[in-house]
């Protein structure tokens, strides 16, 4: 039963597979079966392997087929069915590179005794595999599955035994079956493993059942893979849960786009735009609300959980506010403060929300010391905190006392999914001073606003010139049009400070103008220098050469101590050829078989999201320190972090970063590469931002025409977010 189950399996796998090739597959591509003889290679990250795959028998020749690509966790004794092409490698011959494969139940009785006995089904050796294929032939795995007490009829299996083998059988064929359905719906190896894992069993029933939330929960699945899927599984084209797959997609753009609502008209268009029929939108959302995916306020629609943090940002700024403070007097003043640094110090003391900000060179980091000083005096306890791990590094180093990153500073607590500071048990501090604070979207900014004491004062530092938020919402922007709150801005740039190139050129970027350089064959305080060249391949050549350079004259480590900046990913002067060209210049050699793009010891890298269990937060930066068993250990200021082979989606190449992602750092040099080929992100706010982060020495690569491009835009990146009016209505 059990075997022709396996066999009826194959046939149901072949006509999935058949629909897998009519929604995305290539019409070359080949079905190719066997069992899995030896794992001659297989790369430290998991992501590549070399197998062999036993004789085909009804070959005449009977030649052993050598198999490459991303294959798992395979082992000797799994069958498999596999989908690629046939290769010629000039060296090692044709070998059948893999674009998805799917572990196997096998049907025979050789099939069967191979299988039981390679290890994969634990409490099974060769021998006893033998045994009990040779006392229930064909049905050895159906008695297994179905009639475990049977097994004891062999020697050496007693009850426990019996169930143990029983349980590991009927995993590996849930598992069989459920790849099985995964792989001929087109989706890869990791896509696959990733819904196993969030899904386990009822991985198929989720798919089926709508597809499109899939693809909201599992990162590598957008909206036009589940159309696909869709279609495959026979949902038409206007079943109201394609419209509210849409609808979600589209939701979820505008919030990576840095809104924290999408507008029901823009959700229309969208949806047209994407062949959705969008006259059955609003049914669609009520059905999402109803499912709580979305919170609808008018015409505006959040995602629930950003409806809450706007909601509360917006109460517990105007709460901190409106609430009185009795004016403390200031114990002791630094001589050197100019009169509107010391009025910030006299408001920190008088209000319980105040705002701090300005650009390079105007003494912000002096009036935190100050603040930090003046607080210090009185008693008061201190909390510093600020976005990343290096801002938070700087800002201690700034104020002379520990500063932590906001999600240390909350207590991330991985056993309750929460931080341990939220309301019910505050922040034990009197002033909590948030530094680049221009960094705070509306999701971390109400985190930490629910854990700050009724009592305490708020000090939010930051740069509004910067770029906004990478995540959704501007907090600090509404907050200071708001005018609900004391705002201090820095204006004076000081004379130690103007001696730096890199800080007139940005404040030069901000009144339209093109940064003036160094003069050539001179040394300063803050060198700024421009090489002009125009050829994209030409900018690559001469990015490594500057680099180099660099090292020579300045003695920085191109890696350690220098950041490659560009507007954006893709493109020949995008992050991704960037880091690939940058990867070989500095840390060259691939291991034997494995992928392009593969990670190396040594290698500079970026985790791209926050993950609160390895305490490793998105733009952190850290180093491969080594690969071992297929597990990646990246070091992040001095602490080994592990990642799995499916977890390296998780972190990137960083040799070169967009502007974007390295917000609240500062290096020790920086290289910018600008090209007319970014113009859709050439501005103002990026090309200040990118200088910013440079303390002693910056070079601007590329085309003159697209630094001017960008210096002269001074576009305001516009977000849908009420927080403003909220705080307005609140406080009026």
């Amino acid at each position: 039963m059990f075997a022709k189950k396996a066999q009826q399996q194959g046939v149901r796998c072949t006509r999935l597979l058949d629909s897998h090739r009519i929604v995305g597959s290539k019409e070359s591509e080949e079905v190719l079966e066997g069992v899995v003889e030896d794992v001659i290679f297989r790369s430290d990250d998991g992501t590549f392997a070399v197998i062999r795959l036993a004789p085909d028998e009804k070959e005449t020749l009977g030649l052993p087929r050598t198999v490459v690509g991303d294959l798992g966790q395979v082992e000797p004794g799994e069958s498999v069915r596999l989908i690629g092409r046939w290769t010629q490698h000039a060296v090692y011959g044709p070998r059948f590179r893999v674009t998805s494969f799917t572990p196997t139940i096998p049907a025979t009785e050789q099939g069967m005794t191979r299988y039981l006995g390679s290890g994969l089904i634990p409490g099974i050796g060769p021998a006893l595999a033998a045994r009990l294929v040779g006392r229930f032939g064909t049905d050895t795995l159906d008695v297994i599955a179905t009639q475990s007490a049977r097994l004891r009829e062999v020697s050496g299996i007693g009850k426990q035994r019996a169930e143990s083998i029983a349980n590991a059988v009927r995993q590996r064929r849930a598992e069989a079956e459920t790849m099985s359905f995964l792989h001929a719906l087109g989706m890869g190896p990791a896509t696959a493993r990733e819904i196993v894992r969030r899904y386990g069993g009822d991985a198929p029933r989720i798919v089926r059942d709508d597809p499109y939330i899939v693809a909201e929960q599992i990162r590598g699945i957008g909206f036009r893979t589940a159309d696909r899927i869709a279609g495959a599984l026979g949902i038409a084209g206007d079943d109201l849960r394609r419209v509210q797959g849409g609808a979600l997609h589209l939701i979820g753009k505008a919030v990576d786009d840095g809104h924290v609502f999408a507008t029901r008209e823009q959700l229309r268009n969208g949806l047209e735009q994407i062949d959705v029929p969008s006259e059955k939108l609003d049914e669609a959302l009520l059905a999402l609300r109803a499912r709580e995916l979305v919170t609808i306020e008018d015409d505006a629609i959040y995602p629930p959980v950003l409806h809450r943090a706007e909601t509360l940002v917006a109460e517990a700024l105007s709460a901190l506010a409106e609430r009185p403070k009795v004016q403390q007097p200031v114990k002791t003043y630094d001589s050197n403060l100019s009169d509107t640094q010391r009025s910030a110090v006299d408001a920190s003391l008088g209000t319980h929300l105040l705002v701090l900000t300005g650009g390079p060179g105007t003494g912000k980091t002096t009036t935190v010391r100050a603040i930090v000083q003046a607080h210090a005096a009185l008693d008061r306890r201190t909390a510093l905190c600020a976005p990343t791990g290096r801002a938070a590094k700087r800002l201690s180093e700034a104020a002379g006392i520990e500063a932590k990153t906001i999600h240390r500073l909350l207590e991330w607590n991985p056993a309750t999914g929460h931080f341990n500071r939220n309301q019910r048990s505050p922040l034990d501090a009197d002033l909590i001073l948030v530094d680049e604070a221009s960094m705070l979207d509306i999701r971390l900014a109400s985190q930490l606003l629910a854990a700050i004491p009724r009592a305490a004062t708020l000090v939010l530092v930051g740069d509004i010139d910067q770029l906004p938020p990478v995540g959704p919402g501007q907090p600090l922007r509404d907050l200071i049009a708001s005018r609900v709150c004391r705002t201090i801005r820095l204006h004076e740039v000081f004379r130690q400070a103007q001696q730096s190139a890199i800080v007139r050129g940005a404040h030069s970027v901000l009144e339209g103008g093109m940064p003036e350089p160094t003069p050539s064959g001179t040394k300063g305080d803050g060198d700024l220098f421009l090489i002009s060249v125009t050829d994209p391949e030409t900018i690559t050549e001469r990015l490594i050469q500057t680099l180099r350079r660099m090292s020579a004259a300045y003695g920085f480590d191109p890696l350690d101590d220098v950041q490659v900046m560009t507007p954006m990913r893709r493109g020949p002067l995008g992050t991704i050829r960037l880091n690939e060209v940058l990867q070989e210049a500095f840390n060259p050699g691939k291991p034997e078989g494995a992928l392009a793009g593969s990670f190396r010891r040594g290698d500079k890298v970026m985790q791209l999201r926050n993950d609160y269990d390895k305490e490793v937060y998105n733009g952190d930066l850290g180093e491969v320190h080594r690969i071992e068993g297929g597990v990646t250990y990246v070091r992040f200021d001095g602490r080994d972090v592990q990642y799995q082979a499916d977890e390296l989606d998780a972190i990137s190449l960083a040799y070169a970063c967009t502007v974007h992602k390295v917000q609240g750092s500062e290096f020790p040099a920086a290289v910018i590469v600008l090209h007319n080929a970014h113009f859709m992100l050439l501005n103002r706010a990026l090309l200040y931002t990118a200088l910013t982060r440079a303390k002693k020495l910056v070079v601007l690569v590329g085309d003159p025409r697209a630094m001017a491009r960008a210096a002269r835009n001074a576009l305001s990146y516009e977000t849908n977010s009420r927080l403003l009016d909220r705080l307005r209505t609140l406080t009026a």
